[in-house]
């Protein structure tokens, strides 16, 4: 795959019939395309395994991504969408959400020259998308801001190839590995750095939620580290509660440090958040 111009699967390209497609991203194993068709406005996910680099492990996994959402979309009762394999990996489609993402919806509130504060009614939109999800069974395992979108209507949360809640196939599963370090619950970094797997729960989505609406609103990551520093290491800190302090003025401010509590005890639930904020 590497110096060839991607392109969707055949497979696909027969399914939706695209009357316009445009690649969004191509990086560590997973395409995304937005597609354009008779059918519908929808977003293709295409995984391929990643080969063994001097920087980057080998890692078959990615190819298996876009399947196993699939199969969790259809373990959560959704629609108009499908999931499948090419001879590269696996892929699906599913309706494209329109709209900033958390991280740029706010990206007023973190100009220094700015007095905007952040929005109270939009975190509440992606606690309410979150608390579905919880309500359904499952942790969504990889919250960030870029996985909820911030839709005309509601708050839509994406992403959900690392969910666990429910029965995925065998031949589509992995080992959850961890999610981006700055959203790492230091449970699952403890867990990670010692085992090399973790258990996806919803009192580590509540920490991640917290470290998005905290990094959305400022600029921070909620645990200090050095920006070029080994995922070790980021692990170590975040695992050692190396926190910085929330500046979040307000009632938001004193939400979020609850959230990123060290103990997941400590931590509010989901409703408990939303109730705060509403």
């Amino acid at each position: 795959m590497p110096g060839t111009p991607p392109e969707l699967p055949i497979v696909v390209l027969d399914a939706l019939m695209p009357t316009a497609q445009r690649l969004v991203l191509n990086r560590r194993g997973s395409m995304v395309w937005e597609v354009e068709s008779h059918r519908g406005h929808y977003a293709v996910k295409v995984g391929y395994p990643i080969e063994a680099t001097a920087d980057w492990p080998a890692q078959p996994w990615t190819a298996l991504a876009p399947a196993r959402e699939g199969a969790v979309l259809y373990r959560l009762g959704f629609h108009d969408f499908a999931y499948g394999e090419w001879d590269g990996g696996t892929w699906n489609f599913q309706p494209w959400r329109e709209g900033p993402d958390l991280y740029r919806r706010w990206e007023p509130c973190r100009d220094p020259e700015s007095r905007i504060e952040p929005d109270p009614s939009v975190a509440l939109g992606c606690v309410e998308a979150l608390a579905e999800l919880h309500a359904k069974g499952w942790a969504h395992g990889d919250v960030q801001p870029a996985h909820f979108i911030i839709g005309p209507d509601r708050t839509h949360l994406i992403d959900l190839a690392l969910a666990s809640g429910g029965r995925v196939p065998e031949g589509y599963d992995f080992p959850f590995r961890g999610c981006l370090v700055h959203y790492e619950a230091p449970e699952i970094a403890r867990s990670v750095l010692a085992t090399g797997v973790a258990e996806p729960t919803r009192e580590a989505d509540i920490y991640a939620l917290g470290a998005a609406l905290l990094i959305s609103a400022t600029g921070w990551r909620a645990v200090d580290y050095p920006d070029d520093a080994p995922r070790p290491v980021q692990r170590k800190a975040v695992a050692d509660g190396k926190r910085r302090p929330v500046k979040v003025q307000g009632e938001m401010g004193e939400l979020i440090e609850a959230m990123l509590s060290h103990a997941p005890g400590d931590r509010p639930t989901i409703y408990e958040v939303g109730k705060s904020l509403s």
